[in-house]
C-alpha cells in the first residue's frame, strides 16, 4: 500500500474521530455535567461500543467483497461522496448545545455507538475508500478497524480530557476550524478517486 495512501487514511480517520459526533459530545457533556468519575461507566460503553461496531464494519466488507467483489467499486464512490457531504457538512455546521440525560451508564454509551450510522459510514468507508483495493483479507480489515476503533478512542478521551475548554474554544473558532477540516477531508476525496 502506498504511503500516501496511508497518510490519507489516518487523516481521515482523524478528522472523522475528532469532529463532533453522537459519541464525543454524549462524552463532553457527560463530563461537564457529572465529572470524570461519575460518568465513567458510559465512556466505557462509548469505547466498547466504538470497537464492537468497526468489528461488524470489517466483517460487512469482507462478505461484500468475497461475495459481491464488483459492489466494492460501487461502495467506493459512495464512500467519497459521503466524505464530500462530510466536508461540506463540517465547513458549513455551527456548535449546537445538547443536554444529557440522568443517567452515565455503561449501556447507554454502548447502545449509542449501534445506532451511530456515523461510526458505520466512517468505518466502511475507510476500507472500501483506503484499503480494499490492496488487501481484501479479513484480517487486514479487522487490523484497520481496530486502529479506527483506536482513533476514536483516543478522540473521544481528548473530548473528555479537554471537557469545557474545548467546547469553549470550538465555539469561539468553530468556523475557522470547520473550514480546515472540510478542506483536508476535501482533499481526502480527490486522493481516493484519483
Amino acid at each position: 500500500m502506498p504511503g500516501y495512501v496511508l497518510g490519507n487514511f489516518f487523516i481521515y480517520s482523524v478528522i472523522n474521530a475528532f469532529t463532533p459526533g453522537p459519541g464525543n459530545i454524549l462524552a463532553l457533556n457527560t463530563v461537564t455535567n457529572y465529572g470524570y468519575k461519575k460518568g465513567r461507566p458510559l465512556y466505557w460503553g462509548i469505547f466498547a461500543g466504538y470497537y464492537v461496531v468497526q468489528v461488524i464494519c470489517a466483517i460487512f466488507v469482507f462478505g461484500v467483497s468475497t461475495f459481491l467483489p464488483d459492489v466494492l467499486g460501487i461502495m467506493k464512490y459512495i464512500g467519497a461522496a459521503y466524505i464530500l457531504w462530510l466536508a461540506v457538512h463540517i465547513a458549513l455546521s455551527k456548535p449546537t448545545t445538547s443536554t444529557v440525560e440522568k443517567s452515565a451508564s455503561f449501556l447507554k454509551g454502548f447502545l449509542l455507538q449501534f445506532v451511530n450510522v456515523k461510526i458505520y459510514l466512517f468505518g466502511i468507508t475507510a476500507l472500501t475508500g483506503y484499503i480494499t483495493e490492496y488487501s481484501g483479507s479479513l484480517w487486514i480489515l479487522l487490523l484497520f478497524e481496530i486502529i479506527i476503533a483506536t482513533i476514536g478512542t483516543i478522540a473521544t478521551l481528548t473530548w473528555i480530557g479537554m471537557g469545557v475548554l474545548i467546547q469553549r474554544a470550538y465555539q469561539k473558532y468553530y468556523r475557522v476550524i470547520n473550514i480546515i477540516l472540510a478542506l483536508t477531508l476535501s482533499e481526502c476525496v480527490y486522493s481516493m478517486l484519483k
